[in-house]
């Protein structure tokens, strides 16, 4: 169970569902065990936020453990998106725990957002990958059938098709160098999707593509604390095994952040 996640089901506000998906991934696989690790690690914290001066026992989340996964993406990602469009419908706010960044498909289908935000090392634009149309590297093209605009915070690498998508006029891209000091004015519900691979690899190591020049650990805690009130769903991805636990110990920080600053707002 995650640490703190203290409420039952039917009267969560806050639900976490792990997916463990571990099925494309590029370079070191490992995802597969992020929703365990990122449990794991986030026992360490306290349960009280002196920012918003609130216990996060008491903020209604309930961990319903993790969707198995299996290797027929699609159809995982039908079920997967079942399971979250419930919590949605029991007025709660899903939090996806991954499991490879594929997984967050499921989640944008699930919410339908106008606007999708993901802190990421990589575009994610490409059409497929290795053959793959539902590889991790296609995430926010999928994510633009449904949402409107996207916007990608931290994003450092991508193939010479993918930047040119990334100029169109529904993707911003905030690099690095710009995004310490970005402050997000976005209108309508958003969906935000965290790859930890954002991260300097020096902070999260423990990831599958790791790049070099990411965001550092106090900038993408920053970022989510601020964009959460207009959220509507939350996820974190691509932690894997691969370190002694920091990667996990930031996606479960991260996730932390999101629902004391989203119960903060309203």
């Amino acid at each position: 169970m995650f640490a703190g996640a203290t409420a039952d089901r039917e009267d969560a506000d806050y639900v976490v569902v792990g997916a463990p998906l571990d099925v494309s991934t590029s370079f070191q696989p490992g995802t597969r065990f992020g929703p365990d690790r990122v449990r794991q690690f986030a026992r360490t914290f306290e349960d009280y936020d002196h920012r918003t001066d609130q216990s996060f026992s008491v903020l209604g989340v309930h961990d319903q453990g993790d969707v198995h996964a299996w290797d027929d993406t699609e159809e995982y990602l039908d079920y997967l998106r079942g399971t979250l469009t419930d919590v949605l419908w029991d007025d709660a706010v899903p939090l996806l725990v991954g499991g490879e960044h594929t997984v967050s498909v499921a989640g944008v289908r699930a919410v339908e957002p106008d606007v999708f935000v993901a802190l990421d090392a990589h575009l994610d634009l490409r059409e497929s990958y290795d053959g793959n149309p539902l590889s991790h590297s296609t995430v926010t093209r999928h994510a633009l059938d449904i949402a409107d605009e996207a916007y990608v915070v931290g994003a450092r690498s991508g193939s010479d098709a993918e930047w040119a998508r990334a100029r169109e006029a529904d993707v911003t891209v905030v690099e690095p160098s710009e995004a310490e000091s970005w402050s997000p004015s976005l209108s309508g519900n958003v969906y935000l999707s965290v790859d930890v691979d954002a991260a300097d690899p020096a902070f999260a190591p423990g990831t599958g593509t790791p790049e070099p020049g990411g965001l550092s650990s106090r900038t993408m805690r920053r970022l989510v604390r601020e964009l959460a009130p207009a959220a509507s769903a939350f996820d974190v991805v691509e932690v894997n095994d691969r370190d002694d636990g920091q990667a996990a110990v930031l996606g479960a920080k991260l996730l932390r952040d999101f629902v004391f600053a989203h119960a903060d707002s309203g």
